[in-house]
């Protein structure tokens, strides 16, 4: 049996000389049906594997607000990037939720949860490093380099899993990240109930902690909006520099005075993110 026939098309559109598409299948990881959006570019059109960037959007979101949104497809076609979005959690009837807009549908944190009633669909860590990958591989012209970006809530997914995998990505990048989760309220929330009351397992999900004990690096690149109302309560950019430093990993962290969380923000500085992955993508 053959991936393609296992993805069911939602939407195409020419983009750039390449191709925005839309697609759902059935998820074994996260028991539930997932959908993700995919940018081809010119490259990859014309017969050439091209590499791919991962994008892990922030709480609320769908694969649907960094395509629309960023502005990031005219570099990515430039450059001969793929770029795929997927959803930022299982979603439907029956997948566990939660009246607040940062737990549950929409906000599963890239973590694989443990304890009840989110274990059952929400692994999301194994669907963006392991069943994610594979199919994109094998139904679409792209190449095994892969890089991996994010925002917010997808940051903080973005700076673990490089970190964590560092032999899979080239290089990681984030916009406004949430940098030490076990110690902001988001990522309090969101761990006490995906992954239970024992703070130990919490480490294995946060950037600051995984920075400073890290053995094996990638290039990491960081754009902080200096008038983000989540900064200091949430965000907490230092903790991830303080980490950086200790360990000698090659950061850089740029504060930028005046941007805040939005898209307005993303698609500022999203030309020199695609720049970034593209020079390592290219080694």
């Amino acid at each position: 049996m053959t991936i393609a026939p296992l993805i069911e098309s939602i939407s195409i559109n020419k983009v750039f000389g390449g191709w925005h598409k839309q697609y759902s299948h059935h998820s074994k990881t996260v028991n539930a049906d997932m959908r993700f959006a995919i940018y081809l570019p010119p490259q990859a059109i014309n017969g050439r594997k091209v590499p791919v960037l991962y994008w892990l959007s922030g709480l609320t979101c769908s694969d649907e607000n960094f395509m629309q949104k960023a502005g990031a497809l005219r570099i990515a076609a430039e450059l001969g990037i793929a770029i795929v979005s997927p959803d930022t959690s299982p979603r439907g009837e029956g997948v566990a939720d939660n009246d607040s807009y940062d737990l549950g549908q929409g906000a599963g944190f890239y973590v694989n949860a443990s304890q009840a009633p989110w274990s059952r669909h929400y692994q999301m860590y194994d669907y963006v490093v392991n069943e994610l990958p594979v199919i994109i591989e094998a139904a679409f012209p792209v190449s095994n380099k892969r890089a991996i970006s994010g925002h917010s809530m997808g940051g903080h997914g973005a700076l673990t899993i490089g970190l964590l995998n560092p032999e899979r990505y080239c290089s990681m990048s984030a916009f406004s990240p949430i940098c030490n989760p076990i110690n902001a309220p988001w990522g309090k929330k969101a761990f006490s109930a995906y992954l239970g009351k024992d703070r130990a397992t919490w480490q294995q999900y946060d950037a600051s902690e995984l920075m400073g004990k890290a053995r094996k690096f990638i290039p990491a690149k960081v754009d902080q909006g200096g008038a983000d109302d989540f900064l200091k309560e949430q965000l907490k950019p230092e903790t991830l520099e303080a980490a950086a430093k200790m360990n000698d990993y090659p950061l850089e962290l740029t504060i930028h005075e005046g941007y805040d969380h939005s898209y307005y923000f993303i698609s500022s500085f999203i030309e020199a993110h695609l720049r970034f992955h593209g020079e390592h993508l290219d080694r």
